[in-house]
């Protein structure tokens, strides 16, 4: 059955509006979900005309309503006079009209309206100017779902990489950790890999901090005091993780293919090697909440705003996560209900 999959607009100054629009010229998508923008008509109209694009048809409203008709393109207008366009540049404007947009999709997620949100990028500098109070998407819907244990988590088809530490300066990455706080990112990424991935055994690798994973403690502590105690406590949970690996080398000897999950101590760790080997096609999930909420694998793209170079692969890749995250929930929660369906499945796999 077709799903309504809330949007929310993120920068009009940079590409979304382009990948939104873009996206939904494939009319073939209504058959699997039905899109809620929430945004501004005049913006997503400004860049149909601006890029010379005449089949994006959609359906303006003021409110959502339960159960509105399946396949069908509804765009929200909340815009509230906050748009204005202005190309590739940072705005507290649109950095309120994309806070705002959130925070529709959020009310309507949580009344059932909508069963999943897929966010286009926002810019972190406009967010901030607009007040928003969060570094970036995963830490706001933590907060607003009260989900501490979270974890942004990239997808690709080829390789999955999840984080200890997100948004934070690099000089603060070994201050913030510790054995729970691994131990707990483990968990989401195990819990996620089962239930939203649909595997039955999960198969974890944790990444050390230092060079060479710490080379048993002559170059830096961190391996031995956190990471080692959180795969063996791991372990204690039955739980298939391993590690602490050499970053470099895992993903240069392609050691990455093994696993099912991997699990980066800091930012660029993961994502570095993640967009070189996905970017384009790779999805950000926000493991750990009790909605779906995925993204595409990259940013507002100011260099090319208005130039019609903008992809919407991953934009596309996202929704379609999104949709897949909830079919598999759904079979995860029937079977759970029925524990001989489990087996069975098990059965067939093994």
């Amino acid at each position: 059955m077709s799903k309504r999959i809330g949007i929310t607009i993120g920068d009009i100054n940079g590409i979304s509006a382009e990948i939104i629009i873009k996206t939904f010229l494939d009319p073939s998508i209504l058959e699997y979900c039905t899109p809620v923008i929430y945004g501004s008509v005049k913006v997503l109209n400004y860049y149909r005309q601006f890029l010379k694009i005449d089949k994006f048809l959609f359906q303006p409203i003021r409110h959502t309503q339960p159960n509105m008709p399946l396949k069908k393109i509804y765009v929200v207008d909340v815009a509230d006079n906050l748009d204005r366009v202005e190309i590739a540049k940072v705005s507290a404007n649109a950095g309120k009209l994309a806070a705002i947009a959130l925070e529709m999709a959020v009310k309507d997620i949580q009344n059932g309206i909508i069963d999943a949100i897929v966010t286009a990028p926002i810019h972190k500098e406009a967010m901030k100017l607009s007040g928003f109070a969060f570094p970036g998407h995963t830490e706001f819907f933590a907060h607003t779902f009260s989900s501490p244990n979270t974890m942004l988590f990239m997808i690709h088809e080829t390789i999955r990489v999840g984080l200890v530490t997100g948004h934070v300066p690099i000089q603060s990455v070994a201050s913030l950790l510790s054995v729970d706080k691994i131990i707990n990112k483990i968990r989401v990424m195990h819990d996620s890999l089962k239930v939203d991935f649909n595997i039955t055994k999960p198969k974890i690798a944790v990444l050390g901090l230092n060079p060479h994973a710490g080379e048993n403690g002559t170059i830096g502590s961190e391996e031995n005091d956190f990471i080692l105690p959180a795969i063996q406590a791991a372990k204690n949970e039955n739980m298939l993780c391993m590690g602490p690996f050499p970053a470099d080398s895992f993903f240069g000897s392609g050691a990455y293919r093994q696993f099912d999950g991997i699990l980066a101590i800091y930012h660029d760790q993961g994502l570095i090697p993640f967009k070189v080997l996905a970017f384009g096609g790779g999805v950000n999930y926000s493991a750990g909440l009790p909605i779906v909420r995925t993204s595409p694998d990259h940013g507002t793209a100011y260099d090319i705003v208005g130039k019609n170079k903008a992809n919407e692969s991953s934009f596309r890749q996202a929704i379609f996560l999104a949709l897949d995250i909830l079919k598999n929930r759904i079979e995860y929660a029937q079977n759970t209900a029925n524990p001989l369906k489990t087996h069975k499945i098990n059965s067939e796999v093994e």
